[in-house]
């Protein structure tokens, strides 16, 4: 009976750790890899992480996107296509892709950007 009962709460605790995991996924996020992408692809010419350059901060984008399902395809769209983008004194110009092959390393860095 004592057995029963032992695998019985296991089983329980394993079903809601699963449950928990599955609800809200970890990501696994290299900042190092993400950070050597974007000085690669100059991107801390208009970035910074936290302090408004030419561009918005990614602090501040992570703010924007907080919260939202589609966030990280929006991001990953953003900087693998080259849209157009305002600057502060009006003028427009194409946002630079960034330049890999690499899934993962476009997905490694959006989240790394998403999770500041």
């Amino acid at each position: 009976m004592r057995t029963l009962l032992s695998a019985n709460l296991l089983a329980a605790a394993l079903t809601a750790l699963v449950m928990s995991t599955a609800s809200s996924p970890v990501l696994a996020v290299d900042a190092e890899a993400a950070q050597t992408l974007a000085k690669q692809n100059k991107c801390f010419k208009c970035h910074a992480i936290d302090k408004k350059k030419e561009a918005i901060p990614w602090k501040e984008v992570a703010a924007k996107y907080k919260g939202k399902p589609d966030a990280e395809a929006k991001l990953t769209k953003h900087v693998t296509t080259g849209p157009k983008v305002k600057l502060d004194d009006g003028t427009e110009e194409e946002h630079p892709m960034v330049k890999t092959k690499n899934p993962d390393e476009i997905k490694n860095l959006v989240n790394y950007i998403l999770g500041l």
